[in-house]
């Protein structure tokens, strides 16, 4: 799996509107081939600064997506921030829930 996380900083008076165009662009990027998930969220932090998190099933989907007209668009919008855009990509070769923290408690006795 591969983790595709991006942030932006919005101009001042502008979250609604960026917010607004990030989440259009949320449906697009679910439906592409080898989305797992995609999200739209806001920085605790900083109220300013909005996140889009998307996992990959693949490198190339990841890729495909990286070269579709959606992220094209999305490009132009990162833009328009306030600072320079923070993209981050990471490969994940697992995944592990609750049962980890289980397992670790376990071990501690």
């Amino acid at each position: 799996m591969i983790l595709e996380l991006m942030s932006i900083s919005v101009p001042p008076g502008k979250k609604e509107d960026f917010g607004r165009s990030f989440l259009s662009f949320s449906g697009p990027i679910q439906v592409q081939k080898g989305c797992l998930s995609c999200r739209v969220f806001q920085g605790w932090a900083n109220e300013d600064t909005l996140h889009i998190e998307a996992r990959w099933e693949t490198q190339e989907d990841l890729v495909r997506h990286l070269r579709s007209d959606v992220y094209k668009k999305l490009l132009l919008l990162l833009e328009l921030g306030t600072a320079e855009p923070n993209l981050e990509f990471f490969s994940v070769v697992e995944c592990r829930g609750l049962d980890l923290v289980q397992a670790a408690r376990i071990s501690m006795r």
